[in-house]
């Protein structure tokens, strides 16, 4: 019943904002972007709307946000979102969850598959590795602490490349030689390995996954505000969660 009602009440809005199509621009994670170009897709179509986005790292989205860039729409870690809050960025109310995303080992698509089951089996894993890659963004500070409670930061430091976003680790290791492991969000790798260029070779093991949650707020002098709040709606729609999972997105 309560899925009914979000439904409906995400429709009324749709319908209401449909009057005058506008254009909704959203600045936001690049984890969620396969999930989100889809449920924007079915947005658009419903609404009438048009939608723009522009990808960055939470950092980068923070730093824009700080220098006067103003979207309608923000999706960010619920903790950024707050502070952004705080900060008179984005507003507290009417938010939406997007999803989470987990961390996933990735190789080319005719490199060695290594064993990642474990936390033993990952451990040994990089250790085999010819090269290691990850970013310097929340993904890869999980990862460099993993790397040191696993007993192999300092063994694997020397081959160890680490770029500022998920896009540049994927083109690093599509580009690489050898026995090269890489890892990121499993959405990203998804994006590389639909277009052959990238393997997924499975998640890190349950015992130390690491989810980043994804939520979306409107911002606070949003120029399109009624439309922006049509899209958050959206978000919650059964249609839209449909588009995040199947993207790797839970």
């Amino acid at each position: 019943m309560k899925q009914v009602i979000v439904s409906a009440l995400a429709a009324a809005a749709l319908w209401s904002a449909n009057a005058m199509a506008a254009e909704v621009k959203v600045l936001s994670a690049g984890a969620v972007e396969p999930g989100l170009h889809k449920a924007v897709e079915l947005f658009k179509k419903a609404s009438g709307h048009d939608v723009k986005i522009q990808f960055n790292t939470t950092p980068q989205i923070a730093k824009r946000l700080e220098d006067g860039y103003v979207a309608d729409v923000v999706i960010a870690p619920p903790a950024a979102l707050d502070q952004h809050a705080k900060n008179s960025k984005v507003v507290t109310e009417g938010r939406a969850m997007v999803g989470r995303v987990g961390v996933g080992v990735t190789v080319r698509p005719r490199a060695p598959v290594p064993s990642v089951g474990t936390s033993e089996a990952l451990k040994q894993a990089v250790l085999a590795a010819d090269s290691v890659v990850y970013n310097t963004a929340s993904t890869g500070i999980y990862l460099e602490r993993l790397f040191e409670r696993l007993g192999v930061g300092e063994q694997i430091k020397a081959k160890t490349t680490r770029y500022a976003n998920g896009e540049a680790v994927m083109e690093h290791v599509i580009k690489g030689k050898g026995n090269e492991i890489g890892l990121g969000a499993i959405t990203e790798i998804k994006l590389y390995e639909a277009k052959g260029t990238l393997k997924l070779v499975g998640p890190l093991p349950a015992d130390v996954q690491n989810y980043t949650a994804y939520a979306a707020a409107l911002s606070t002098n949003a120029p399109s505000a009624d439309a922006g709040k049509a899209f958050l709606a959206f978000l919650a729609t059964p249609a839209a969660k449909q588009a995040f999972t199947a993207a790797g997105i839970e």
